[in-house]
């Protein structure tokens, strides 16, 4: 007779089954969200190629037609879904449209210094601003919202300006590019976080604002014969155009990504883009790497290591305890609230 738990020839039903089937789901889930994190920070990563495709357009040209084609790709991706709703409730809230536009104002600064560095010959000076975004980000945190650091954050964050301070001997000059990529891209995550909007939401607020400013370059570039859009062949416009899904792909992929994977996984994927721009800058695009640039990358890469073990470390350490305490209260809950209450207050202490 089948059934109940075990059943005949080893089929299992009942709350056995279900849990067994939820978790074959979340591993699958999880591996999809593996794939979905790849496909964005390789996407990122290897952008480098593309940008050079664009020339001979300007790079305050080319980001104008990214902003531009951008809005254009996400509003056909809100209509496909039907995500219309955030819109109404968005426009009655002035301060959140504020920051929305200061997080407009500084990836756009952000996407037009890579844009222009990639073009003229710095990838590899680029790829170091996303090195040590997550250095300048903890910096950030203790210097505008006065977190506390561990021991090991604070190390990182010692060694990763030891190394910009090599870096900028090795340069001759402070590595701006880095350092303003690095910034830019910060205050830009902690703007979003403030804004709480999902991530196809928010470039749709951003592109939408980035929108007249961008087509009326354009048309002036049009009206006094700069444009180098449809100047140089539909092959060159098209590239031009496929700026709106080179932005918006990726961070599909992102989204994708978070809701499937934990956050140190995620935490670990971004390495992934700056290495191989890295790459691409010392291999493909055979950009000079003398001695104390090495020396200055090396810095950067042990505070990094060290910063993801932290980060490992605590996440064990965040689980193991959140296991007791279930196992606690699995074990008291047979006991009176009045008796409960004090230990669960204790703990948060």
């Amino acid at each position: 007779m089948a059934g109940r738990g075990g059943g005949e020839g080893g089929l299992a039903t009942g709350p056995d089954a279900r849990q067994t089937g939820l978790d074959a789901q979340q591993r699958l889930d999880r591996k999809a969200g593996f794939l979905y994190g790849i496909g964005a920070y390789g996407m990122w990563g290897l952008v480098p190629l593309y940008w050079p495709l664009l020339q001979p357009a300007t790079a305050v040209e080319i980001l104008a037609h990214r902003m531009v084609w951008s809005l254009a790709v996400v509003a056909l991706a809100l209509l496909a879904l039907r995500r219309w709703g955030w819109i109404p409730g968005l426009l009655r809230q002035p301060r959140k449209l504020g920051m929305i536009t200061v997080a407009a104002a500084v990836i756009t600064v952000n996407w037009g210094l890579y844009i222009w560095s990639v073009n003229a010959g710095h990838v590899v000076e680029a790829s170091l601003g996303y090195f040590i975004n997550p250095l300048v980000t903890i910096a950030m945190g203790v210097l505008l919202l006065k977190e506390r650091l561990r021991p090991a954050q604070w190390a990182a964050v010692g060694i990763g300006l030891t190394a910009v301070l090599v870096l900028a001997f090795g340069y001759g000059r402070p590595p701006w590019i880095s350092l303003v990529l690095a910034f830019s891209f910060a205050v830009y995550g902690l703007v979003k976080k403030k804004v709480d909007l999902g991530g196809l939401e928010s470039l749709a607020a951003e592109t939408a604002i980035q929108f007249l400013p961008a087509l009326a370059y354009l048309l002036w570039l049009g009206s006094s014969g700069s444009l180098a859009f449809g100047a140089h062949g539909a092959e060159h416009m098209a590239l031009l155009a496929s700026a709106g899904l080179v932005t918006a792909l990726p961070l599909v992929c992102f989204g994708a990504a978070a809701i499937r994977v934990p956050l140190s996984t995620l935490g670990l994927l971004q390495y992934l883009a700056p290495v191989f721009q890295f790459l691409l800058g010392v291999v493909y695009f055979r950009e000079a790497m003398p001695p104390e640039r090495w020396a200055g990358f090396g810095l950067v890469w042990l505070a990094l290591t060290v910063l993801t073990w932290d980060a490992l470390r605590t996440a064990r350490r965040t689980r193991a305890q959140a296991l007791r305490l279930a196992a606690e209260a699995a074990a008291s809950g047979r006991e009176a609230p009045s008796e409960r209450v004090p230990a669960t207050a204790a703990e948060r202490h």
